[in-house]
């Protein structure tokens, strides 16, 4: 029996909305820029709020809140800037073509702490006051919830803040002997012997030594302690039963204990089965920067960030600048099957850069590099996570400098925002261009983004369907996705010049009925004729 290719499209039922829940709350450039041809696209008109996506197939949105957007004039991010800037996130109109239409947000660490990424937290029940208060996250958890946005929390529980009066009360007790104060054990303390290779200490006084991997402001916390695992749980319980966050993205897992694979992920899926019992359906992903081997390890216990994708010489800005496609196509078959072998649940999470690497756009002579790219990584599956300023090419590293401030610079909104760089940043170089600007160009990277995420959201297989590589040439190919029955192609020609490929010959679609030109998104244009596709370059296309 042939396979057919359909257009698959999300249910419209307003009584399954009636259902949807996104919380686990208590009741309360010089290179050609051409506007995307669309004269192959489907036509949908599915507003939003009719959108029925319920699980945690999304794709989120990484906001550093102190350089994003700045409520109060006091030149930092903050809440009440997020809140202010939701409608530029996502407006409630799936089709928007001036709204990204993101469907989760990931908000760096907003928890009181001394310095300006806020990593070192003092006090995990407080909002920093330079953020706003606690009242302004739930605003923007109930905010999120209206419009099905899931939100998670950036959680560093490896290690706090010297600053933080469990660190002190701990110190004062190692100082003094006091073996039966409960924070004598609270962080990972060690004499001169009983050092382990591979990790960081400092002196606490009196030949004792505090483990710090990271700085020695940020000391590590004693997960062997059966009292720290249980706060833990409980400051991860009061935001997802009380602010009504979704999830989190936890910070360095593979920190817990550092060097020690096994007992991390041991840790990590005692924690998450804790969470679970609290939120069946939280959202979470880990920060596992290493290598694949050890990022499937944690698997186990959730989803990772997939960093092979990232970076200048990441799968997908290889790919982008004119890579073997088949390289590419071949990874991501790959990597999805290993995820799926490593967690039956799991999900790749595909990004291009973050806060802790140098922007992507620096690495992309040509603008037309950076809508592959994109193509590339969100039309691909799992749940992908764009980098607040990347939707309209902003730079930033960390140069001679050698400081992350740079990669984190404010967002260019371009309105008359008074967000400014974070402490200790000098990059100068930064585009010269804003929000503002892009949103009245057509052609613009963010105009692009909003079409290209509004595509990816109009069709569930992208998301969650089983990819299965196609390849025609080195520039040229692409993948079959199955999803519940019905079946799409994904095809990008990330050469230079137009290709024409009777898509037929490939012994994969042997069985497979090709259908419709549903969707266009690149510099250039598509069409169809029978199994025939006239394709140009730097350009992909849906068919279904």
């Amino acid at each position: 029996m042939n396979k057919k290719l359909f257009r698959i499209f999300p249910l419209v039922l307003a009584a399954v909305m009636l259902l949807v829940t996104t919380g686990c709350s208590t009741p309360t450039d010089s290179d050609s820029t051409a506007a995307p041809d669309t004269s192959g696209s489907a036509s949908v008109s599915l507003p939003w709020a009719e959108d029925t996506v319920d699980d945690n197939y999304r794709t989120f949105y990484q906001v550093f809140v102190g350089s994003f957007s700045d409520s109060n004039g006091d030149g930092i991010g903050d809440l009440q800037g997020v809140i202010q800037r939701f409608d530029y996130l996502n407006d409630g109109n799936l089709n928007s073509d001036t709204s990204l239409g993101v469907q989760g947000i990931w908000l760096s660490p907003v928890f009181s702490s001394p310095s300006y990424h806020k990593y070192d937290a003092t006090d995990y029940y407080t909002i920093d006051s330079d953020f706003g208060t606690m009242e302004d996250l739930k605003e923007l958890a109930d905010l999120c919830e209206e419009r099905n946005v899931k939100l998670i929390l950036d959680l560093a529980i490896n290690h706090t803040s010297t600053e933080n009066e469990w660190f002190k009360a701990f110190k004062e007790a190692r100082l003094n002997n006091e073996t039966n104060n409960p924070l004598y054990d609270y962080y990972v303390c060690v004499t001169q012997e009983e050092k382990v290779s591979g990790r960081t200490y400092q002196s606490l006084g009196n030949g004792w030594y505090y483990e710090c991997n990271f700085d020695g402001s940020m000391p590590e916390l004693n997960f062997d302690n059966e009292t720290v695992r249980r706060e833990m749980v409980n400051i991860a319980k009061y935001y997802l039963e009380e602010i009504g966050v979704d999830g989190f993205r936890f910070d360095a897992v593979k920190y817990i204990y550092y060097g020690d694979t096994q007992k991390c992920v041991e840790f990590w899926n005692w924690y998450m089965a804790e969470l679970k019992t609290i939120c069946p359906d939280i959202y979470c992903v880990g920060e596992c920067w290493s290598g694949e081997t050890e990022i499937l390890d944690y698997y186990e216990a959730m989803n990772c960030f997939n960093f092979a994708m990232s970076s200048t010489e990441g799968q997908a800005a290889t790919a982008a600048k004119g890579g073997s496609i088949a390289t590419f196509t071949n990874y991501i078959v790959s990597y999805q099957d290993k995820v799926q072998n490593a967690n039956a649940d799991g999900m790749p999470v595909q990004f291009l850069s973050n806060h802790d690497q140098d922007r992507i756009a620096g690495s992309f002579l040509s603008k037309n590099y950076m809508r592959m790219a994109a193509n590339l990584y969100l039309l691909s599956p799992g749940s992908p996570v764009i980098y607040y300023g990347e939707e309209i090419g902003m730079l930033g590293s960390r140069g001679a400098a050698n400081t992350d401030a740079n990669r984190r610079l404010a967002m260019l909104w371009g309105d008359g925002d008074t967000v400014e760089d974070p402490v200790g940043s000098t990059y100068a170089n930064q585009i010269n261009s804003s929000v503002a600007e892009q949103l009245e160009d057509e052609t613009s990277l963010l105009r692009y983004y909003c079409k290209l995420l509004s595509i990816r959201h109009r069709y569930p297989a992208i998301a969650r369907g089983e990819y299965t590589a196609l390849t025609y040439s080195k520039n040229f190919g692409g993948f079959l996705v199955e999803h519940e029955g019905e079946y799409l192609l994904i095809l990008h020609n990330n050469g230079t010049d137009a290709v024409t490929v009777d898509l037929s010959t490939s012994s994969v679609l042997a069985d497979v009925q090709i259908g419709a030109l549903l969707e266009t998104i690149g510099v250039g244009s598509a069409t169809l004729e029978g199994t025939t596709l006239t394709i140009s370059g730097y350009t992909s296309v849906v068919i279904g």
